[in-house]
């Protein structure tokens, strides 16, 4: 009786956190498009990264001292070059593509992370299995008629620039299993956001960015708080708790239900227009990055083994690297085995 119970508790909690996990990284495409409409996208990225840094790094220090900053140059070295190729280069051209593009057509050209994965293994002389390949080839054809339907109905030059970052995204994901990394993840995670951070105030003012506060409206406020604190706190830390709580099988889900999200949220808070070409065109790059994801995850994952987000920078096993996704935070998307968000 009392077995039953603890069961059903547990099989509650892990539901309840990868629901947050669905809603909260398939949400921050909407607070990026909401808190960019009246702050710099460059500028509002390096505010949320580094608040959510700080805060991240405040409750680590007070909570296990210095201690759980301790790593050699070498691991702080691989956490910022991670940080920057993330949530500089990846979660930052989210922002800006969000400028020229819906949110729900960045969301799912952004799922095609765990496509690039695979070719960056074949790059490195690993082989894939046959099925693996064709999952690639029928994401990659999604990608082609999404960008190319988009591009009619929206700005080639915003497709592009999600492109860049999901190509940027998936290089650091897949470089963040290979090189040295602060053996703490929250660490990690700290390092990846205050470096970020950095380099998108360092980006986004040399492009000429400026943030005027008497412009910023109470809705972008509000929007990047919810992306400082439900995004890469909150969404981070169920989706920790999960890595050691639920198969890798069932959490690596959230690499195709995110987009499901955000185009269901961009429709409806921001009205944007979903047309039959961005419904097929993203079902086609779902049903590749599925077929990737189950045959690189075949027989039976062991519970706790990382499949890893875009912005995160834990390493992670060769079989991970098939879902390593998403601006996000992002992306939304805390990075390569754990998340700072899209």
């Amino acid at each position: 009786m009392h077995q039953n119970t603890a069961d059903r508790r547990s099989s509650l909690l892990v539901w309840g956190a990868l629901a947050v996990v669905y809603v909260v990284w398939g949400s921050t495409y909407l607070g990026i498009a909401v808190a960019v409409e009246s702050i710099p996208p460059l500028l509002s990225g390096a505010m949320r990264f580094v608040v959510a840094g700080l805060l991240l790094g405040g409750f680590l220090l007070a909570r296990g001292g210095v201690a759980a900053f301790r790593m050699t140059r070498r691991q702080f070295f691989g956490a910022a070059v991670v940080g920057l190729l993330l949530l500089t280069f990846g979660n930052g051209m989210v922002a800006v593509s969000e400028q020229y593009i819906s949110t729900g057509l960045a969301a799912l050209l952004v799922a095609s992370v765990p496509l690039w994965l695979v070719v960056f293994r074949i790059m490195v002389r690993d082989r894939p299995k046959l099925l693996t390949l064709a999952g690639v080839l029928v994401g990659f054809a999604g990608v082609a008629a999404l960008s190319l339907s988009g591009a009619q109905a929206g700005s080639t030059f915003g497709i592009v620039v999600i492109l860049f970052g999901s190509l940027s995204w998936s290089v650091g994901s897949f470089m963040s299993s290979r090189i040295a990394m602060p053996a703490n993840p929250f660490a990690a995670s700290t390092v990846e956001m205050l470096v970020g951070g950095v380099g998108l105030t360092v980006l986004g003012t040399g492009v000429g960015e400026r943030v005027d506060l008497a412009a910023i409206t109470g809705r972008s406020w509000t929007a990047l708080a919810y992306l400082v604190v439900v995004g890469s706190l909150i969404g981070f830390t169920a989706f920790s708790w999960l890595l050691g709580h639920a198969p890798i099988s069932l959490i690596s889900t959230y690499a195709y239900v995110n987009p499901v999200v955000a185009v269901v949220l961009g429709a409806l808070v921001l009205n944007e227009q979903v047309t039959g070409q961005i419904l097929v065109g993203g079902l086609v790059i779902l049903v590749g990055v599925a077929l990737v994801i189950s045959i690189e995850r075949g027989g039976s994952p062991r519970s706790g083994e990382d499949p890893g987000k875009p912005g995160d920078g834990k390493p992670g096993d060769e079989s991970a690297e098939a879902d390593r996704v998403a601006p996000r935070d992002d992306p939304s998307h805390v990075s390569g085995g754990r998340p700072p968000r899209p």
